[in-house]
């Protein structure tokens, strides 16, 4: 296997996507069910799967659709999700993670996924696959529910560092345009500043620089920037691509998975309340169940971290099947794109643009 792809006896180039196996809530039962979902929807796709392979070998042999696409790496050692990240990077070495990692920045894979410790994962990959020239702070991109046609926007950073200067927010538009332009075909994404609300002279001085830098570079980096943007703009039709800090990003993106489960709970109380209400539901039940498939969180699962040398996907950690396949179909698109190319010069070209405008704004260079 060579730069992401294999060459298996038919002479079918296959994408393969490196796999941690054993770092989720469910254990690798649901990782493997994963792999068969996407072996059966995508028959372009080949893996390279991490962890025990006493535990592995036997439930990969009774599959026949990874007949001749899963290739298993064994490591005894398993990042749990109580690992702290600082220990991880010291004692990593030899755990699935740190294994699925090391395909990649070998060249022997094209994107990994792991359902395991998001704070270790991200520190893993930082010191083995480093960051892309340019980058400051690597960002936590996901997917968020809106009423545009594609029926979802760009949210970034949700949790790989709490804090951004005014660069950091600039990078990291750059960097989810690049993904809204290749994980949801937008050929020139509209780009907003998350902020308390969208008068020019409100918020943080950080924010005002970061706005100032994101207009003058949205030419260079592809984009279409709408100005600062509120939270109830997260879901709509007026932005594609939302940028914020760390910590509000996973305070909203956690507010958001809650209320959306609150919903679920309320609606299920409401429609079992009584016969007319179970009836009722019975009436509504088509409705209902394309409502559960447009907010089904499994559908969108998995978080990219942008800025690295190589493309990493976070599948959440109780992710099911369904769930685990829905990454490594992400992790697939974005390695067959040359995502990571693309990624590399527009960042590179936002940051000499967004320098320009840090200097003709102060008369000198920040």
């Amino acid at each position: 296997m060579v730069n992401g792809t294999s060459s298996p006896a038919q002479g079918a180039q296959r994408t393969v996507i490196s796999v941690d196996a054993m770092g989720g809530d469910r254990g690798p039962a649901a990782v493997v069910a994963g792999l068969v979902d996407s072996a059966r929807s995508d028959s372009d796709i080949a893996f390279l799967l991490h962890g025990d392979e006493a535990v592995l070998r036997p439930m990969i042999a009774r599959h026949t659709e990874l007949a001749g696409r899963c290739e298993i790496r064994h490591a005894a050692r398993v990042v749990t999700m109580n690992d702290k990240p600082s220990q991880v990077m010291r004692n990593g070495e030899g755990t699935s993670m740190w294994s699925a990692i090391d395909a990649v920045k070998a060249g022997e894979a094209g994107a990994v996924v792991s359902c395991g410790n998001t704070g270790a994962l991200m520190a893993l990959s930082m010191i083995r696959l480093r960051k892309l020239p340019g980058v400051n702070r690597p960002a936590i991109a996901c997917l968020w529910p809106s009423r545009n046609p594609g029926g979802f926007n760009v949210m970034l950073d949700v949790g790989a560092d709490i804090k951004a200067e005014a660069e950091d927010f600039l990078q990291y538009a750059t960097m989810g345009a690049a993904y809204a332009r290749n994980g949801l075909n937008l050929k020139r994404p509209r780009v907003g500043l998350l902020n308390v609300g969208t008068e020019e002279h409100k918020g943080r001085a950080e924010l005002k620089l970061a706005f100032d830098r994101m207009a003058a570079a949205e030419e260079a980096a592809g984009y279409e920037f709408v100005g600062f943007v509120e939270g109830g703009d997260i879901p709509s039709d007026r932005v594609d691509v939302i940028v914020t800090d760390g910590f509000t990003g996973n305070i909203a993106l956690k507010t958001g998975e809650g209320t959306a489960k609150l919903i679920a709970d309320l609606l299920k109380e409401a429609f079992g309340a009584g016969l007319l209400s179970k009836f009722a539901a019975l009436l509504a039940l088509n409705s209902l169940k394309r409502l559960q498939k447009r907010i089904d969180p499994r559908r969108v699962n998995g978080g990219v971290f942008l800025g690295l040398n190589g493309t990493v996907v976070k599948s959440h950690g109780s992710a099911d099947a369904t769930g685990v396949a829905a990454a490594i179909r992400l992790a697939a698109q974005l390695a067959r794109s040359g995502f990571l190319d693309r990624l590399a010069a527009r960042v590179a070209s936002a940051g000499r643009a967004g320098q320009d405008a840090a200097v003709n704004g102060s008369g000198q260079q920040e």
